[in-house]
């Protein structure tokens, strides 16, 4: 995982631009801008641009405007609730923005390359500890949610793996069909198409109940209460945003995510529209920071 100072130096250095200066009974009267920091093509990137179309309908005026106005977050965890245990210092202040909305969830699912001789999270565990530091499990990079989701595997089953870093999920996949690493944690899904074709086998998924799709997939909390873990993307204003405009911009959001094409896209993509308010996405990011501080302090993980 790289460092993101340069990204989000950038990202508050457009947030000086005088967009708050506007009166809020006129907003928006300017476009507004999402901001991606992370790499382009992927979920997080899709999603914002999904929502962005349906603001630009639901404000009018946005789709004339200049491309000079309001600036808007959307991130997924790393940013937001992972780097401040990973990194000594930051650019920025996570805990300042002012949260608007999850866009949209997608299960974590627990994957193994079929030639492992394991079915349950139960066989995983008794074949790890019988075989101590010879599973490879796969990671797209060091601290990303994936590797923290096995590492917190570990912990509570008390056994032993070895990390081995990608700098991608596709890679990291990709191996793992191959079987030149035997698990990993992914995004439920980019792994469906194998796990339907026999390629990977499914033990068990990091979600807070089964899914009604997948009713004989077990959830990693039946064997480890407590146990979840999302792929989320999040919808942010700048620090010290007023309160009525980001209401405004949430009950636009969750009205968009609402919307029958945008369900669907989203189904296409594996996830779960969103759509919670400013003050449970707050609850929701202290609880995911908690969450996965308490696993890197335990486990001592390093950023790369």
């Amino acid at each position: 995982m790289s460092h993101p100072s340069r990204a989000w130096t950038l990202l508050l250095l457009a947030w000086l631009a005088p967009a708050l200066a506007l009166a809020q009974a006129d907003f928006p009267s300017r476009a507004i801008k999402i901001i991606v920091p992370l790499a382009p093509g992927g979920t997080a990137d899709i999603l914002p641009r999904i929502i962005g179309e349906k603001l630009s309908i639901r404000f009018g005026q946005v789709a004339r405007a200049k491309p000079d106005g309001y600036t808007l977050l959307a991130s997924a965890a790393g940013p937001l609730v992972i780097n401040p245990s990973l990194y000594p210092s930051l650019s920025y202040d996570p805990a300042a923005f002012a949260p608007v909305t999850i866009m949209a969830s997608l299960p974590y699912v627990l994957v193994v390359n079929p030639r492992l001789p394991v079915s349950s999270i139960a066989e995983l565990v008794a074949y790890a500890k019988a075989n101590p530091d010879k599973l490879n499990y796969a990671a797209p990079g060091g601290g990303s949610q994936t590797q923290l989701a096995v590492e917190w595997l570990k912990i509570l089953s008390a056994t032993k793996m070895t990390f081995v870093p990608y700098k991608g999920a596709v890679p990291a996949v990709a191996d793992l069909v191959a079987g030149h690493v035997d698990l990993m944690f992914d995004n439920f899904g980019n792994s469906l198409q194998h796990i339907r074709a026999g390629r990977l086998r499914a033990l068990a998924i990091a979600n807070e109940q089964r899914l009604a799709e997948f009713p004989d997939l077990p959830i990693m909390a039946e064997t480890y209460p407590g146990f979840v873990a999302t792929s989320w993307f999040a919808l942010l204003a700048p620090p010290k945003t007023p309160a009525v405009i980001v209401d405004r911009l949430w009950l636009a959001a969750a009205e968009a995510l609402r919307m029958p094409d945008v369900e669907a896209r989203l189904r296409g993509l594996g996830a779960a529209p969103g759509g919670s308010t400013p003050a449970a996405t707050a609850a929701f990011l202290r609880q995911e920071t908690e969450r996965w501080s308490r696993v890197i302090a335990q486990a001592n993980i390093k950023p790369e």
